[in-house]
């Protein structure tokens, strides 16, 4: 079954991750609604892109700390689509500082955005694809869902249990023709992680240099960042009738990092 025309809402998607699963998204056909904190001026050249691949593509401005505005941006992407069959959850903020440094907020920002808001988005969209008959959830988590590192416990704690959401929403709808599962990245050069370069630098009191090249790529042993394509690939592939029967697990694109 093709899945070309099919309707996909991803999240986080004005930058980064996001927008290279939305771009490879488009390029195979699939209409999309992006969401994202963006000037207007680049939400409307992100749009202007996409459809220029022959697809219909929304924007939809959802705080991802917010329930009722996330349940907003599904009941939208069906009222202008008339369902949603693919739901990629990929907002994600960090912050790194030790544990007895962390602020309080930022725990609660990092928890809602990169764990609760994978919650409110499934449960909106779950009867949709229930009453579709076909579904495919994909939850963008990290290798650091798998593995710990130190100076991020708000960020592996959130991604670890999107790995556990993950399982248990595979099992809730296994008979329904509908999949969910993980893609656990390693490092992706994106606005996210070059954030992370400086706040790790000044955390460990190294280099930007020494960062990338003892801190990141040290753990990813081909000693590559990851690009965005291999994860829209990667996604696609999930989103495929070759994959209908790869529920509830979590694929690892991390140049060997779990490995070790």
């Amino acid at each position: 079954m093709s899945i070309k025309g099919k309707v996909a809402v991803i999240t986080g998607s004005t930058s980064g991750i996001g927008l290279g699963i939305a771009q490879g998204f488009a390029r195979a056909g699939i209409n999309i609604v992006i969401n994202g904190i963006a000037e207007q001026a680049v939400v409307d050249g992100i749009l202007a892109e996409l459809q220029g691949y022959g697809v219909k593509a929304i924007y939809h401005n959802a705080d991802m700390t917010k329930p009722e505005q996330i349940r907003d941006l599904i009941a939208t992407a069906a009222k202008e689509f008339g369902t949603v069959d693919i739901l990629i959850n990929n907002a994600g903020i960090q912050k790194v500082a030790p544990i007895e440094e962390f602020p309080d907020s930022a725990w609660d920002a990092i928890t809602a955005i990169n764990l609760s808001s994978t919650f409110h988005t499934t449960k909106a969209v779950l009867p949709l694809m229930r009453a579709s008959g076909w579904g495919r959830i994909i939850n963008i988590a990290s290798a650091h869902g798998l593995v710990a590192s130190p100076f991020k416990s708000a960020y592996v704690a959130a991604k670890h249990g999107v790995i556990g959401f993950t399982k248990t929403t595979a099992l809730e709808c296994a008979e329904q023709n509908i999949t969910c599962n993980a893609i656990c990245p390693g490092y992706v050069m994106t606005p996210l992680v070059e954030k992370q370069i400086a706040d790790t630098a000044a955390a460990r009191s190294i280099t930007p240099e020494q960062v990338k090249n003892d801190v990141m790529l040290k753990a990813q042993w081909t000693k590559k960042f990851v690009e965005v394509e291999e994860l829209a690939g990667t996604a696609l592939f999930l989103c495929s009738q070759h994959a209908q029967n790869i529920t509830g697990t979590n694929i690892s694109v991390d140049g060997g990092w779990t490995a070790a």
